[in-house]
């Protein structure tokens, strides 16, 4: 098949407030000489953080003598005209509501360290953000039918089931960061003992390091790591178990940070393969939800930590102030900030480089016993030509498929109830979900949780 090519390719990023993506979708349009001469399109809602965003964007871009072109609009529809890919990336006071449910919920005996994709928490932020999603997917059907669009908002797999489900003519698909390439490859090359640093890992350790992981997003699994032939799984589950205790894993001093290597290894001691996403993982299971009538090793979940997420957003803020102001170098931005999922797969896709990334997509065979609509997140190929192609991963263990499906039910009946408006899937979505124990309890959540955020639910569902 002929390569599709695209020499100035435009991409749009609804939500560019967000700090998270925002600060390194600049970088990745600048650094890569692939999309360095389009054009970056950001929309907020929040016409102050925009400003600073798009002044900050057209800033990196002329230290660093690119032509690329940049744009801001609080109205979408101003800019999504003739864009390549529309990347979701907003979260409207995210911090603020996921407070709200990990404190409701705590009343209720469910712990959430997250509180962002499965529980109660996930369920009600798929509340708050897929009717926005559903919005925009509207007005990319209308306006640029052709663009790719990529879902960055969690919960990532509720909102990738529904965008393939509701909008089925875009070609879409859904991403997490915890699954950046080829990093992730090369810290299980390190925990095994192939290299001692990441600047170690090349394209040949990469061939010869056969390392499958799969499952929903958030609870995926390393199912096989094989280096040159020999399996190095007890390897790398052995440096877990010597760094438990002593681990703060990704730099988050908060509760997704805590006990993570000693979870980590408890789980493969138990199930024979290693999560890799343990900072979600310990939300979606019930072992820590401190319901034992014994006391366990490792302590119930520590709950979400809404005030110091508060102040590391405020962090972030000032550093963006810093480099608009000067007391931070603009030509320190490219030494201080770097690449992002979205943007690589972008780069990788316009320039045919044919990169292998992580996906949240339909698993179409790649774990043999798991349906071909299973939305799972796999290692796949990428291209404008041939589109996702997850690559073969074998059979989900027994034990770990039981509880992916559980998960799967439970965001599937997500996606159908918001979409659909419907309270009783909305019930049922809960009843589902892994971390509930009981009825009444859930019920009585259901109803605080729509009291409690009402300024920003959907008002039908109040009709």
């Amino acid at each position: 098949m002929e390569e599709t090519r695209i020499s100035k390719p435009k991409v749009v990023v609804i939500g560019a407030g967000s700090l998270f993506f925002g600060r390194q979708s600049i970088w990745q349009m600048v650094q890569s000489p692939y999309l360095n001469n389009g054009t970056l399109a950001l929309v907020d809602s929040d016409e102050e953080r925009l400003s600073k965003m798009v002044t900050l964007a057209k800033m990196v871009a002329k230290e660093n003598g690119v032509p690329l072109q940049v744009e801001g609009s609080t109205n979408r529809r101003e800019v999504l005209q003739g864009a390549d890919f529309v990347v979701l990336s907003f979260a409207k006071d995210s911090v603020k509501y996921r407070g709200i449910d990990c404190e409701v919920s705590l009343q209720y005996g469910i712990r959430m360290c997250s509180g962002d994709t499965i529980g109660p928490g996930g369920i009600f932020r798929a509340m708050r953000e897929l009717p926005v999603i559903m919005e925009c997917a509207k007005d990319i059907e209308e306006i640029c039918p052709d663009a790719w669009v990529i879902n960055y908002i969690n919960p990532s797999t509720v909102h990738g089931i529904a965008l393939s489900r509701y909008a089925p003519k875009l070609k879409s698909f859904a991403l997490c960061d915890s699954h950046h390439m080829p990093h992730k490859k090369a810290h299980y090359a390190i925990r095994a003992g192939i290299i001692q640093h990441p600047s170690e890992f090349t394209e040949e350790i990469d061939r010869r390091f056969d390392c499958r992981i799969a499952g929903v997003n958030h609870f995926t699994w390393l199912l096989k790591a094989e280096y040159d032939g020999k399996d190095v799984m007890s390897l790398i589950a052995e440096a877990l178990r010597r760094s438990a205790g002593t681990e703060n894993d990704g730099g988050d001093k908060g509760a997704k940070a805590l006990h993570n290597d000693a979870i980590t290894y408890e789980l493969y001691d138990i199930f024979g393969s290693i999560p890799t996403c343990t900072a979600h993982t310990k939300e979606y299971v019930r072992y820590w939800q401190g319901l034992g009538k014994t006391e366990d090793a490792i302590p119930p979940l520590s709950i979400w930590e809404t005030e110091d997420r508060y102040k590391r957003h405020e962090e972030m803020w000032r550093q963006v102030d810093d480099f608009i102001s000067g007391r931070i170098p603009i030509a320190d931005y490219m030494k201080i900030m770097g690449p992002d999922h979205a943007t690589d797969i972008i780069e990788s896709m316009v320039g045919n480089l044919g990169k292998r990334f992580f996906i949240n997509t339909l698993n179409n065979g790649a774990v043999t016993n798991m349906n071909d609509d299973a939305f799972l997140e796999l290692l796949s190929e990428v291209s404008l030509s041939d589109g996702i192609k997850p690559l073969p991963v074998g059979d989900m263990p027994r034990g770990i498929r039981g509880m992916q499906e559980l998960v799967l039910d439970t965001h599937e009946l997500t996606a159908e109830a918001v979409v659909e408006r419907s309270f009783t899937k909305l019930r049922r979505a809960f009843m589902t979900d892994p971390l509930v124990n009981s009825i009444h309890d859930a019920d009585l959540i259901i109803k605080e949780l729509l009291e409690r955020e009402k300024d920003i639910i959907p008002s039908y569902w109040y009709e």
